[in-house]
């Protein structure tokens, strides 16, 4: 189903353009103005300003940047089509984990087909900030982040293939490690690329890069390949956070009254609940009194989709009981969102916010049985951990300079 396969990465010359360390940078979605300013003190030729241009014509200065730096020998096209093997080690609740999959150049396909699959709500101002950014550049950049399920004979191979040392190995500020084969061999791509061709391809994390793909290619027929990273489902490592939600603005807000209301569906325990609901001093641990109630508030939606803890506080909570529906969440409105209980908390006790409701992570199966239904979870619903880091190979959909 999935059709992959080697390119040519456009791939930094770190004898031109200094260490691999100083070069790289996180997606431009989780970089704050602060990390940006020190990526950009940290090396001139660092992906930052490629992935995250300034200025009035921010676009085509990303442009002329790529260009100079190819010209200038920092960036240099591999001569053979590759596959890039990567790995991450990092530290997660006090262990070290690894996660390694295979990036390559994915054929693009239309939702509809079935053939890859996304499984979040995405914001249009994200889309149309990367559709300018590729109308400039012609790249990707970053990979998106998909997963597969084949029963573990890829990641076999790859395992086998990283036994070697590979060509890129360095530690990042987080303490986390990465590392990058080039995996150049013919016999090895062939073999590899077959294996994911009764395959179908789940975005873990990317969905707005997938969807202004989608539209490049309806403006450039020709560029209709994306660069993926490509993760084994079940591989060990994988790690889903969760992102908890903080209420502010709320008018007449009265703890008191919200808890009444969800005394009507919810039990009220002190622990032990599927939510946890924060007002300053004290937890709320909330599970659903019966599933019925998602599904007269979600008829049209697979038991998958009712299933989801983010889904029963969307539904029944922060819509009928707060009045905060799909619009206000994108807009952020009345809504923030944060990875770290520890920050929502905080943001409670602090006055700044009302209250917080604290969620688990989402569970991967339930990633893909809400992609094989169709449907697409409420944006900000998994947070796959770690990102990927951005610079170590760029898929070049037009080339500009030799």
């Amino acid at each position: 189903m999935a059709r992959i396969a080697a390119f040519r990465g456009l791939r930094y010359n770190e004898a031109a353009a200094g260490p691999i360390e100083t070069l790289v940078c996180p997606p431009y979605d989780i970089i704050s103005p602060e990390e940006e300013d020190a990526l950009r003190a940290k090396n001139p030729y660092n992906m930052v300003r490629l992935e995250l241009p300034r200025g009035p014509d921010k676009y085509a200065a990303a442009a002329r940047c790529l260009r100079d730096w190819q010209a200038g020998g920092q960036l240099r096209r591999d001569e053979r089509e590759c596959l890039y093997l990567y790995e991450e080690e990092f530290s997660l609740g006090g262990e070290r984990r690894k996660i390694s999959g295979v990036i390559a150049r994915v054929t693009l396909e239309d939702f509809s087909a079935g053939v890859i699959l996304p499984h979040e709500e995405t914001l249009s101002k994200a889309k149309e900030d990367r559709l300018l950014l590729m109308r400039e550049t012609f790249c990707n950049f970053s990979p998106v982040y998909s997963l597969y399920h084949d029963g573990g004979a890829i990641q076999t191979l790859l395992d086998g293939a990283m036994l070697e040392p590979p060509e890129i190995e360095f530690s990042a500020d987080d303490g986390a490690t990465h590392r990058l084969w080039v995996v150049s061999d013919p016999a090895v791509i062939a073999v590899l690329t077959a294996a994911f061709a009764a395959l179908p391809l789940f975005i873990a994390d990317g969905h707005h890069r997938y969807e202004t793909a989608l539209r490049f290619r309806g403006e450039f027929p020709e560029a209709d390949t994306i660069m993926m990273m490509l993760v084994d489902m079940n591989h060990p490592g994988l790690a889903v956070l969760p992102t908890h939600r903080l209420v502010r603005g709320i008018t007449g807000f009265r703890a008191e009254s919200v808890l009444h209301e969800l005394a009507k569906i919810f039990d009220i325990r002190e622990k032990d609940g599927d939510i946890a609901f924060y007002t300053g001093g004290r937890f709320y641990y909330l599970t659903l009194k019966d599933r019925v109630f998602m599904k007269h508030a979600l008829p049209d939606k697979s038991v998958a989709y009712r299933s989801l803890d983010v889904a029963v506080l969307h539904s029944l909570i922060l819509e009928p009981v707060f009045g905060i529906d799909s619009a206000n969440m994108a807009e952020q409105k009345n809504l923030s969102y944060t990875r770290s209980a520890e920050e929502a908390i905080a943001g409670v006790d602090s006055g700044a916010f009302q209250c917080a409701f604290l969620l688990d992570p989402t569970k991967v199966s339930q990633i893909r049985d809400v992609s094989l239904a169709g449907e697409k979870m409420p944006q900000k619903s998994t947070y796959f951990y770690p990102k990927l880091s951005t610079g170590l190979v760029i898929h070049v959909l037009r080339q500009q300079i030799e």
